[in-house]
């Protein structure tokens, strides 16, 4: 198969012109955060946000004239107000690393609409976090709260396949996308704008525009609630969310044994860093139960992260086994809490959303949000 360069992209999108102009978008300077992989292309088209409906056109063209290069395997391009959000995030470096410096401060933009933004996270993949970000929001529903879901896991989005929910959102007036809904509950994704074989190969300020734009220019309605699932790590996209958003909290997902411990513990910290309150930690796939005998089994050890919680002073919100049938309907589209809310694990979701809900409903209310200083 043969490589496909950037030259080979620039000069196919070369092709594509500006619908109020005749020029080309590269000439325009349009065309932003190229990047090419093993024939994966993915790029950025530089518009004004409000005209988003108007550009799609333009913006399937350019797929369209990049598609046909040969030994292109798949094409995304986006449309993104990247560079005025870049300029925005680079102002307060300007002056070097003074501390409490009025240029580094940043104040947090609220969300309208929503009250309290709580961001389950987890210091590596593998943990279970999605699925626990997924059940813990429709136990919150359960227990009579509006509630929604950012998938802010740009690389790896699993809410759609998570809450069972396909098609892309509508934008009736050309400017804020409808948040896609199921269970009561409203839910955002990227896997709902990307077809899901599609690999994602943005830098970090195309995955920081997008999670903007995924937050904010949706109609979300009155959320009591919106739980944002973290993609794991603290990379940019952690650091982006917690310098940006106000964050009324966050929540750790952990598994018991040591290597998941110490990773779940840099998550934690880098929160504290950042000044958002750590409301807890989850110990998922803390037992094994045996669904014939009923024995149990310490498969990843068990209590490791009740003794991390309490060793770091922070509450120790719950336990989750692993089991079959978490597994599954989380897989299947229909999760537990949704589709057997009487089970016992259905339950112990319901109690860890309601001690979350007690935190929220009184730490929260009338508290300014701190300024955030990124040193």
């Amino acid at each position: 198969m043969a490589s496909v360069s950037e030259e080979q992209v620039l000069n196919a999108l070369k092709s594509v012109s500006h619908p109020d102009t005749d020029q080309d978008i590269v000439s325009m300077g349009m065309v932003s955060g190229l990047v090419v992989k093993d024939g994966n292309v993915g790029f950025s088209l530089e518009i004004d946000p409000r005209q988003a409906q108007a550009f799609e056109p333009l913006r399937q063209e350019a797929e369209e004239a990049v598609d046909g290069i040969p030994g292109v395997l798949s094409v995304t391009a986006v449309l993104t107000a990247h560079k005025q959000a870049s300029q925005q995030q680079a102002g307060p470096q300007q002056g070097g690393p003074q501390q409490g410096g009025p240029q580094q401060a940043r104040t947090k933009q609220e969300v309208p609409g929503i009250k309290h933004i709580v961001a389950v996270a987890s210091g590596k993949g593998g943990v279970g976090k999605s699925t626990v970000a997924t059940n813990l929001a429709l136990a919150l529903k359960a227990s009579g709260r509006t509630v929604g879901i950012l998938d802010a896991d740009i690389y790896g989005p699993s809410q759609p396949r998570m809450m069972g929910i396909t098609g892309r959102p509508e934008s009736p007036d050309g400017e804020r996308l409808e948040a896609m809904e199921n269970f009561g509950v409203k839910v955002m994704s990227m896997g709902f704008l990307v077809p899901e074989d599609t690999p994602m190969i943005w830098r970090g300020p195309m995955v920081m525009s997008a999670l903007q734009q995924l937050m904010r220019d949706v109609n979300w309605g009155e959320l009591d609630v919106m739980i944002v699932d973290m993609p794991p790590g603290t990379g940019d996209a952690q650091l982006s969310m917690a310098q940006d958003v106000p964050l009324a909290g966050a929540v750790i997902v952990s598994t018991p044994q040591d290597i998941a411990l110490l990773d779940a513990r840099k998550g934690l910290n880098m929160f504290r860093k950042v000044e958002v309150p750590v409301l807890g930690i989850v110990e998922n796939m803390s037992y094994f139960a045996c669904p014939h005998c009923g024995e149990r089994t310490d498969i990843f050890g068990h209590g490791g992260a009740r003794e991390e919680a309490d060793r770091l002073g922070v509450d120790f919100l719950g336990e989750i086994p692993l089991h079959l049938s978490i597994r599954e309907t989380s897989d299947g589209g229909n999760p537990i809490v949704a589709s057997d809310p009487d089970n016992a694990h259905s339950q112990a979701f319901r109690a860890i959303g309601d001690r979350i809900w007690d935190k929220l409903s009184g730490a929260g209310a009338g508290r300014a949000m701190p300024n955030i200083v990124m040193q």
